[in-house]
């Protein structure tokens, strides 16, 4: 085959052509990595909406060991590995226990949130439903009020005889009162049905789920829908039997940890240790008492771990059950004052509609 040789101009051209290709697909790279980072932070951010962040994995369980220094070192010891790596064909370590556990919390949290989403849209509409109703209520009495009150007006102005006028426009002003009681307990009956359920039965408190397999938590909805009613109240139950199992599973870990403690130092005592030991894992084994409390200083981290995630999740959901009822009760008191502030505008101006017919119409006569 011959040989084609290219000219200088063809080079450039072919070279140039790589460098564009090749920044292209750079800026391919560089894209698709945003992209992700961006999917990442929206996941994250959905899985703390649910409580339940960085709970998909073994987060929790590095966690306990990114400041452990005493665990670390006692990670060396012969045998430990057994407890915390995983084997192909072998038991599953104390590490695989650990990190399916917060994999069910994640799951059933998510699952509760989605839950959570549904009832509390539900909740809003049986609201909403309850204000409509009432609306329609005011515009039922409003309008057969105006109809009469127009009846009147008319007749009032037809009216020569004096007496009569004053007996008319007496029963008007009677039927303004009337309708302004009305429609005042209307909007307090609104008032009572609104308030009454999430402030007497809503409840914070945080217990064991006696359903949940995990325990991560769980929001319920108890019906107090009066009659033709609208209204749902939310009532969060929190279980926290997962975080227990992690407790449990670090408790019957750390005994393992220490059964093989006390074996090691017995063995260094008598000089029967045959693996070498890192020089800052032989200085804890100078006699009982001080790897004794390297084991349980180790431990005491791990629990306070797990406890301060438990506290996490128990004052995430804490705070959002407060915070979804303070805006519960100011969305209402602002609707309650505007609400009361129409009617007393609109009876305000029936009555000096009313006292200006009367007033003319008097004089006139």
């Amino acid at each position: 085959m011959p040989f084609v040789f290219l000219g200088q101009r063809e080079a450039s051209k072919l070279k140039h052509q790589y460098s564009i290709d090749e920044m292209k697909h750079r800026e391919a790279l560089m894209r698709a990595r945003l992209e992700d980072e961006k999917a990442q932070r929206q996941m994250l951010e959905e899985h703390k909406l649910a409580f339940i962040e960085r709970l998909n994995g073994p987060f929790l369980f590095n966690s306990m060991y990114s400041e452990d220094v005493e665990g670390n070192k006692l990670s060396s010891l012969p045998g430990v590995d057994e407890l915390l790596e995983t084997y192909p064909f072998r038991p599953l370590t104390y590490k695989d226990k650990f990190v399916i556990i917060c994999l069910n919390i994640f799951e059933y949290g998510l699952k509760q949130q989605e839950k959570r989403m549904a009832e509390l849209d539900t909740f809003n509409e049986c609201i909403q439903d309850a204000i409509r109703e009432n609306q329609e209520q005011g515009k039922l009495k409003v309008t057969k009020f105006e109809e009469k009150h127009l009846l009147n007006l008319n007749a009032i102005r037809e009216e020569s005889d004096l007496p009569n006028i004053e007996k008319k426009l007496i029963e008007c002003s009677d039927d303004i009162t009337d309708l302004f009681n009305v429609l005042m307990t209307l909007e307090m009956q609104l008032v009572e049905q609104l308030e009454k359920s999430p402030e007497s039965q809503h409840s914070a408190d945080f217990l064991l789920d006696p359903g949940g397999s995990w325990g991560a938590y769980e929001t319920r909805w108890t019906s107090t829908r009066e009659p033709n009613k609208g209204l749902s109240v939310m009532q969060p139950v929190f279980a926290v039997s997962g975080m227990a199992q992690c407790r449990d599973l670090e408790n019957h870990h750390h005994e393992k940890i220490l059964e093989i403690a006390i074996n090691t130092l017995e063995k260094i005592l008598k000089n029967e240790m045959d693996e070498d030991l890192p020089d800052d894992v032989r200085a804890l084994f100078v006699d009982k008492d001080t790897i004794v409390n390297a084991v349980g200083a180790s431990h005491d981290i791990h629990l306070l771990k797990i406890d301060n995630r438990e506290d996490e999740l128990v004052t995430g959901i804490n705070s959002w059950c407060a915070h979804l009822l303070d805006k519960i009760h100011r969305e209402e008191i602002v609707r309650n004052r505007k609400r009361v502030k129409e009617i007393n505008q609109y009876i305000d101006h029936m009555q000096s509609e009313l006292d200006n017919l009367e007033c003319g119409d008097i004089i006139d006569i």
